[in-house]
This record gives C-alpha cells, structure tokens and sequence, in this order.
C-alpha cells in the first residue's frame, strides 16, 4: 500500500494508455490514476480491466486506494472497464449515458453498462456544472464551447441519427502552487475549450500542464491553432495521448519536444 501524498505533491500514473510500456499491457482506452490533496482518484476505466491488472503491478489496490471515480465522457473505450470495479463515488457529465454510434457503420460505442446499473454499483453524481471533487480538484461538468476552429464536425450519431457532438465530454482541473494541471480524457469538447473553461471556472490563469486525449487527427489548421494557443499560455508540460492521432503528433513532437505517453508511466508534478 502506497503512503497517502501531502497537498503539495500530484502524481499522475497512467494506467491504460493505447501504447505499452515496458512490461504494462495496453489498449485502446485511457486511464489514469490522479494522486492529489490527500485523495486517489481514477480518472476513466479504459475498456477493460486491463487499469486494474497495471495498478497492481504498480503496487496498487484500486478496491481499497480508490474512492472516487470520473468519467470523462460515455465512450467504451473510456468507460466499460467500470463493468469490473463498483462501490464507489462516480462522477460524470449526466449525458455519459446516451445510445451513440458511428456515422460510418452505426457500431455501438457508447458504454455497455446502462444508468440504472451503474446506479446500483456506484454512488452516482451526474453534473453539467464544475463539481468539487476536493478544494484542490474540479470536475469541469460541460464546457462551454467558444472555439471556431474546434468541435465543428462529429462523426458520431445518437440513437435517432442525429449528430453527436459528445456534449458529456469533460475533464479535470488541478489546483497546485498558484498554477493548473488539466486532465482530459478525449477533449471532444476542443483542448483549447478546455483549458479555457478550467481557467475560468478555477480563477487561475497559470496552466502548469496538459495530459490527456487531445482527439487531433492531422496536422490540420486545428492542430496548427491548438499549438498556438497551448504555445501562447507558455504551459510547461503538454502531454497528448490516446485519441491523438500520428500527423498531428508529431506537430507536437516539432514544437514541444514531447515523448510517447505509454502505460506505466508516471508524471509527478
């Protein structure tokens, strides 16, 4: 068992990421382990219990390190792993629950686990608004959408046909040392949004670091943007992962020198 971490300290081990590191396995998913303001918060299930089987080998046991759990928004590949943990806090976007599918192909990929199940498993908080996880931790409920160049197109559909934007995508905001440290799990909601909105709701202008899905394709005119404002913010450590796709990677290897996320992996800030 891990000692509990002071307030100054945040710790973030990745649990479930789409690319292995050393002996951790991997998936398509995220997941991520936040250590923070004398709490352990599991940040997304991945797909599987592949999270569980990679915290293990990190020393830890999610049954009794883990109260709270948030979802960052009603994808398989973000939440059915919550199908193999239950009795604790869950906290995600009300929307995280609707039927969606591919444009492509209409498969399935919203979660496999209905709200009534997951109501009996979990103490279930639902929130379109910023939700206090601690003094220190915010779930950033729905973000406001203010971007021309971001989250303009989808290639999901809900149940009837219609678009989905994924209005249920969401993140965290971390208070740390006068600064912020965002996590987001797919940023369908735009990275820049995001940022912006942590910025806004948690009064801090200061953005220490970025780490999560970033859902960029191509080295595109909205790659070029978000690098320019992520640039403009002069954020120290920007981390994209998961749904973060070659071309655009390597835009953000060009201008921020960053490394493969891969399971395993440990960000102490």
């Amino acid at each position: 068992m891990k000692n509990i971490l002071s307030n100054s300290k945040l710790t973030i081990t990745v649990l479930t990421e789409n690319v292995a590191g050393g002996r951790f396995g991997a998936e398509h998913g995220l997941s991520y382990l936040i250590e923070h303001d004398n709490q352990k918060i599991l940040f997304d299930t991945g797909h599987s219990d592949l999270f569980i089987r990679n915290a293990k080998m990190l020393g830890y046991n999610l049954d009794s390190d883990v109260d709270t759990v948030v979802l960052s928004h009603g994808h398989w590949d973000h939440g059915d792993g919550l199908q193999h943990i239950s009795g604790k806090t869950l906290v995600t976007h009300p929307s995280s629950f609707i039927k969606r599918y591919r444009k492509t192909d209409h498969s399935y990929i919203g979660l496999s686990l209905k709200k009534e199940e997951l109501e009996r498993r979990f103490n279930l908080i639902v929130s379109k608004e910023p939700y206090r996880i601690s003094d220190r931790i915010i779930f950033l409920g729905e973000i406001t959408r203010i971007n021309d160049f971001e989250s303009q197109t989808t290639t999901f559909v809900v149940e009837s046909g219609t678009p989905d934007f994924v209005p249920d995508d969401s993140a965290i905001a971390i208070k740390i040392g006068g600064e912020l440290v965002v996590v987001t799990g797919c940023s369908h909601s735009g990275i820049c949004n995001i940022v912006e909105y942590a910025m806004e709701v948690s009064g801090i202008r200061k953005v220490k670091a970025v780490v999560g899905g970033f859902h960029l394709k191509h080295n595109n005119l909205q790659t070029k943007k978000t690098i320019e404002y992520l640039r403009s913010l002069n954020i120290e450590h920007v981390h994209p992962s998961h749904c973060t796709e070659l071309p655009a990677m390597a835009a953000f290897y060009d201008e921020f020198n960053i490394e493969q996320l891969k399971t395993g992996r440990v960000f102490t800030f």
